[in-house]
């Protein structure tokens, strides 16, 4: 039994930092890099491509909305145009420093709204596997768990990871309880980690409504912005490798090469 274990990173943008992306890359196994539109910039980019690289972790895209205020976690009303256009955009972007540092592209995991929206919209859903199958078919898109984000990259024959959240507490329609509400995020690391191991090994993870919802588990987001991140990524680490579940990254049959 393996799974993948990813963290969104590269999100500083200028003299404001965030994360520790060269710690907690040592316990995960792939990073999702921020393009710039939510969050990043240029040498943001560039720093955690190689940092990433050098640790032998799988690279992402992480595609957001045109939102740095925001940190792309606000909902806009974007066409199915817009949104094709700004994830194809964003990945050339990363792509061209992992080419650069002589690495390879995984995988595609929009960002906070955007991931949200689509995970929903199916319209929205399709604009963005096109952008992600446009710019390589041998890409992996990771989506929310039986979202019609996976939905619309099956239907066009890419490989996807269905995503889990270990921080995020779960709708009984699969879906995460929006950030606004007061019980959106698990804070307590023994109810996070219990949480992990049951979405891995039983497929199922308990709901706000206290009822249960089947889940599959591909890879697992731990977000690495949070107060105690770095902890927080060891404990779940180790919770998984004690249960006998190997971390290792889902990779691309055929990677974006040079």
């Amino acid at each position: 039994m393996f799974v993948d274990l990813n963290c969104d990173m590269g999100e500083s943008f200028g003299a404001y930092q965030k994360g520790n992306d060269k710690e907690i890359l040592n316990y995960v196994s792939s990073a999702n890099i921020a393009c710039g539109f939510h969050a990043g910039d240029p040498t943001t980019m560039r720093e955690t491509v190689k940092l990433a690289l050098e640790k032998g972790v799988a690279i992402g895209a992480h595609p957001g909305l045109p939102d740095l205020i925001g940190f792309g976690r606000r909902n806009m009303d974007v066409s199915a145009q817009e949104a094709y256009d700004i994830v194809l955009y964003q990945i050339g972007a990363l792509h061209a420093f992992i080419r650069a540092e002589g690495g390879s592209l995984q995988h595609v995991k929009p960002h906070g709204a955007l991931y949200n929206m689509a995970a929903k919209n199916s319209e929205l859903a399709m604009a963005i596997a096109e952008a992600v199958y446009k710019a390589d078919p041998g890409l992996i898109l990771f989506g929310l768990a039986g979202s019609n984000l996976i939905k619309a990259g099956e239907k066009l024959g890419l490989q996807i990871a269905h995503e889990v959240f270990a921080d995020r507490t779960y709708q009984l329609d699969g879906t995460l309880t929006p950030r606004k509400q007061a019980n959106a995020l698990i804070t307590n690391d023994e109810q996070s980690v219990n949480q992990v191991i049951r979405m891995v090994k039983e497929g199922r993870v308990r709901t706000v409504q206290g009822d249960d919802t089947s889940v599959q588990a591909d890879t697992i987001c731990i977000h690495g912005d949070g107060q105690h991140a770095l902890e927080f990524a060891r404990k779940i680490r180790s919770g998984l490798e004690t249960e006998g579940i190997e971390i290792r990254a889902w990779y691309a049959s055929k990677f974006v090469q040079g």
